[in-house]
This record gives C-alpha cells, sequence and structure tokens, in this order.
C-alpha cells in the first residue's frame, strides 16, 4: 500500500507542475508575411508581398521549394530559384525565413559529393554536420593575411619550375575548350595525397557524365578521401549554379580557420559568368559590355579575395584557388577573362596550337606567368629555373625564324636541338604526378646538356631511366631537397652523375644519337644536320626520285 501511495503521489505532484506550467503559459501572437507568386520564368519567380524582405535572403515556397532574393522592386521582389520549378504556379504562397543562404561545413563533407545546399548526391545518406555558415562572407582584412610563403606542388613540371604556385595564393587556368583545363586541376588534387591538403572541385554548369567521370579518377587514385565535391550541373536551376562557388567556398574556410591548408577548384567560372548573365537579363537588370550587367566584376572579385594565406593570429591556414575559365577562338583579351586576369595572381594559359600538335599539357609557356609563387618555390628549383625559362624563350624565337632557312649556324642548330629537348622533357602523362626531387633531376639533365645525345623518340625512356635511378640511389637527397634545401654543387654533381649513367643505359649505340635522316639518300650538299624535322623535307624533291 505504502509504494502504490508514492507513486500516486509523484504522479499528482508530476501533473500538478504540468498543470502549473501550463497556466502560466501564454500564447504569442506574431506576424508572419506571406507573399504571392505573380509569376515564373526560366529560373526566377516575381512575387507580390513580403514588404520587409532583405535581399539575399531565403524565401520558402508551399511544397518545400527555396529561392534567393534577387531583386527588391517597389512593386515587386524578384527570387532566383534553388529548385525545380515544375510544382509552382502563379498564385503559389511564399513565406520568408528570415535567414540567409547557409551550408554545412565540417569534415564529415570529406569523401562526399553534395549540391550547393549541402543535399547529399551520392547515395550515401544524410550529410550530418553539427554547424553552418553562410555562403556569402566578407573577405578577410588585409591585416590578417600573410606573404605567401609555402608551395603548392601540382606534380607536373611545366608548372612547378617554371610557373611556381604558392599555398594561398588565387592562380587561373584559361584556355579554348578541350585542351586540358580540368585534367590540369585534377592531376594537381592528386598529387596532394599525403600532403595534408584538403580538396573542394566545385562544378558549375557541367555536364553530370564529365563530373561522375571525374569523380571515377579520384576513386581510383585514391584522392576522394581528401576531397569534397559541390556539383551544380548544367540541368540544374542557373539559381544553385550561382551559389555554387561561394557555398563551396564558405565550406573550404571552415577548414583554413581552423589552420588547415584548402585546395579549391571552380570549374568553371565562364559558366558561372553566363548564368549570372542569364539571371540578371532576366531580372530586366541593365546589360553593358557582351550584355554583362555591370556588376560581373564584383561578384568574382568578391569570391576570389577570400582565397588566402591567414597569419599566425588567424590560425595560419590557407586557400589555394585554381579558377578555370574557358576562352573562344584564343581570345584572352575577352571581357570575362581580362576581369579575372586582373583579379588573380597569375594564370596557366593552355594553347589549343600546342594540344594539337601533341604537347601535353598544352602549357604555353609566353603566356602563363604567377606573379606570386616564384617567392615560394623550392630553392632547389632556382638551379634549373632560370636557364630553362631562357632557354626556352629562345628556343621558341628561333624555331619560328629557322622554318625559312636552310643552313643554320652551328649555334643556332644547337639551340634549336636543345629546344626540342626542352619541350619533349616538359610533357607529361595525365595522372602520373612527379616528385620535386625528381622534375629537378630531370630538368637539370636538360640544361645541363645530357639529353643533347638523346634521340627525340627516347626522351621518355631516358627520363624515366633517370626517375628511376634518383628515386633509388639518392633518396635521402630527395627528401632533403623536398623539405626545402637548396641545392649545392656537390648536390648537383651528384644529380648530374646519376642522371648520365641512367642516360647512358638508354643510348647505347652511338648512332642512336642521330635524327632518322639517311644522308645516302640525298646528293643535297647541304648538311643533314641543319634540317632535324622530317616534315620540313617533304616539299623538296628527292633527287633520286626524278630523271631530269
Amino acid at each position: 500500500m505504502k509504494k502504490e501511495e508514492t507513486l500516486q503521489t509523484v504522479l499528482q505532484d508530476t501533473f500538478a507542475v504540468y498543470t502549473q506550467v501550463l497556466d502560466q503559459q501564454e500564447a504569442k501572437l506574431r506576424s508572419q508575411e506571406i507573399g504571392i507568386v505573380q509569376s515564373i520564368g526560366q529560373g526566377i519567380a516575381k512575387i507580390i508581398g513580403l514588404p520587409n524582405v532583405q535581399s539575399e535572403e531565403i524565401v520558402r515556397f508551399t511544397g518545400g521549394s527555396l529561392g534567393l532574393v534577387f531583386n527588391l522592386d517597389p512593386e515587386e521582389v524578384g527570387v532566383v530559384l534553388l529548385d525545380s520549378s515544375d510544382q509552382l504556379q502563379s498564385g503559389t504562397q511564399v513565406r520568408r525565413t528570415g535567414k540567409v543562404l547557409d551550408v554545412p561545413v565540417g569534415d564529415t563533407l570529406l569523401g562526399r559529393v553534395i549540391d550547393p545546399l549541402g543535399r547529399p548526391l551520392d547515395g550515401k545518406g544524410m550529410v550530418r554536420t553539427s554547424q553552418r555558415r553562410p555562403s556569402e562572407r566578407d573577405a578577410p582584412a588585409i591585416m590578417d593575411r600573410a606573404p605567401v610563403n609555402v608551395p603548392l606542388q601540382t606534380g607536373i613540371k611545366a608548372i612547378d619550375a617554371l610557373i611556381p604556385i604558392g599555398r594561398g595564393q588565387r592562380e587561373l587556368i584559361l584556355g579554348d575548350r578541350q585542351t586540358g583545363k580540368s585534367g590540369l586541376a585534377l592531376d594537381t588534387i592528386i598529387n596532394q595525397k599525403g600532403k595534408n591538403i584538403l580538396c573542394i572541385y566545385c562544378a558549375i554548369g557541367q555536364r553530370s557524365a564529365a563530373v561522375a567521370k571525374l569523380i571515377a579518377d579520384l576513386y581510383e587514385h585514391e584522392a576522394f578521401a581528401y576531397t569534397t565535391v559541390v556539383m551544380a550541373a548544367g540541368e540544374d536551376p542557373p539559381g544553385l549554379q550561382y551559389v555554387a562557388p561561394y557555398a563551396a567556398t564558405a565550406m573550404a574556410e571552415y577548414f583554413t580557420e581552423q589552420g588547415r591548408d584548402v585546395l579549391i577548384v571552380y570549374d568553371d567560372l565562364t559558366n558561372h559568368a553566363r548564368t549570372y548573365r542569364e539571371i540578371s537579363l532576366l531580372m530586366r537588370r541593365p546589360p553593358g559590355r557582351e550584355a554583362y550587367p555591370g556588376d560581373i566584376f564584383y561578384i568574382h572579385s568578391r569570391l576570389l579575395e577570400r582565397s588566402t594565406h591567414f597569419n599566425e593570429k588567424r590560425g595560419g591556414g590557407s586557400l589555394t584557388a585554381l579558377p578555370i575559365l574557358e576562352t573562344d577562338a584564343q581570345n584572352i583579351a575577352a571581357y570575362i577573362p581580362t576581369n579575372l586576369i586582373s583579379i588573380t595572381d597569375g594564370q596557366i594559359y593552355l594553347s589549343p596550337n600546342l594540344f594539337q600538335k601533341g604537347v601535353l599539357p598544352a602549357i604555353d609557356i609566353g603566356k602563363s606567368v604567377s606573379r606570386v609563387g616564384g617567392k615560394t618555390q623550392l630553392k632547389a628549383y632556382r638551379t634549373v629555373s632560370g636557364d630553362l625559362r631562357l632557354s626556352y624563350s629562345q628556343f621558341e624565337e628561333l624555331e619560328a625564324f629557322s622554318r625559312f632557312g636552310t643552313r643554320l649556324e652551328e649555334s643556332t642548330r644547337l639551340t634549336l636541338e636543345r629546344g626540342q629537348r626542352v619541350r619533349e622533357i616538359l610533357k607529361q602523362k595525365q595522372y602520373a604526378p612527379m616528385s620535386a626531387a625528381v622534375q629537378i633531376a630531370v630538368l637539370l639533365s636538360v640544361t645541363a646538356g645530357l639529353l643533347d645525345s638523346v634521340p627525340i623518340a627516347k626522351i621518355a625512356i631516358a627520363e624515366f631511366a633517370i626517375a628511376q635511378a634518383i628515386s633509388t640511389q639518392l633518396a635521402d637527397l630527395c627528401l632533403q631537397i623536398e623539405s626545402g634545401a637548396v641545392l649545392t654543387d656537390a648536390d648537383r654533381d651528384a644529380l648530374l652523375n646519376i642522371a648520365k649513367t641512367a642516360i647512358a643505359t638508354v643510348v647505347k649505340d652511338p648512332k642512336d644519337s642521330k635524327d632518322s635522316i639517311d644522308t645516302k639518300d640525298s646528293k643535297d650538299p647541304i648538311d643533314p644536320k641543319d634540317s632535324k624535322d622530317p616534315k620540313d623535307s617533304k616539299d623538296s624533291i628527292d633527287p633520286k626520285d626524278s630523271k631530269e
């Protein structure tokens, strides 16, 4: 009986507390603004009502679709749709959320494929994070930044040696379509394996099949574990494509503020600019040059200014940006390319002419520049980068004029032969990043003339032999180079000796060191060494083929 009375007493006390709380609770009335969809367009909606709505506020349509407030006109509100408009029609109700666009952030995003709103696209379930960040944020203050002084190794010889990139830099990759821009960025992501650098790939307006192939390549090369893919495909609403780079940058800033190094790739900002132009014209904003609105420069500058290297007080993290841009018919003086060139800290230009000739990656050294990375470059590169750029620029200048002459001076011929081997050594297959020590050994070999006796067809074999020999016989020196040590004369001699021995195994027959021109088939008194390209001799008539 005592137990039953005790239980009854507890229940009575509990219900008494509940009754007291309910009696004291007063229902509070609050006003809620509800707008009405007046018209639906291609990715936009015009709404009447919502008198107190603010710019860039998120609104919710009946059914759960989201929109971003874009225009605030006296009589209507222009909203950019972030979801499909299939279920929307005139008369649909719209409610304010009182929030700006925010995205989930955290380590759980690594290895995931999501859309700009943080919704999963990989079928692995919901993305569960404990924090959210607004997608639009002010760029870090000048006093919070530190100089860019640490290299970001891409694993690509032509970039690391001649157009170096530093952590916290913004390096533009531009060129015509199908010249290898995305492949360059993909190789850079793959090369960050084991370097404690997180990567975010933002696909803007790309085909879903192309992004799926890129994700498969990341899986194959074990690079997906430290990478997040933010995807707004070409079939997605324009508004989703517009907010994609800002959302991806907010996700990257979370890691940067923790003192970590992040690489973000925007692929590509041409689609982003076109999407913004489409939205602006539909919203009746006045067009300017090439029909782009007047603030097209601002939308990219406020995006890329968020990439920087923080000082020690802010944790010392860095956010390196590789924006990609597509040019039309090699016109780098167009509106959007010139805007982005002026915003970024350098550009890597991919030439379609080089691509057609089989020079891959098709990097035009003369039109590419890095305005910051030279200060961050590993010290060992300085022993080869200067001579390499000089010899290559001399070669490119002489190559154009040498086509008009038949007999060349010996010095000119040697310069052309050296340049041909430099161009051949700068070629590199995709998904084959090269360590800094091996790059330096290979480039040092070509600048020192060790490859002058190797035929063009065997340059790749000689390069592989040098890489194998250096990695196995000078492992300690490789570690010193990659740690930033200066390359001494003794180290240089050691590299050259090993490379010379490796090259000797490739070129065993002295006849192999000559190009494939048979002097017996020509009675022309001109020295056959003066013409190295078999294509140059196609227009001439062989004396043996003519009886006249």
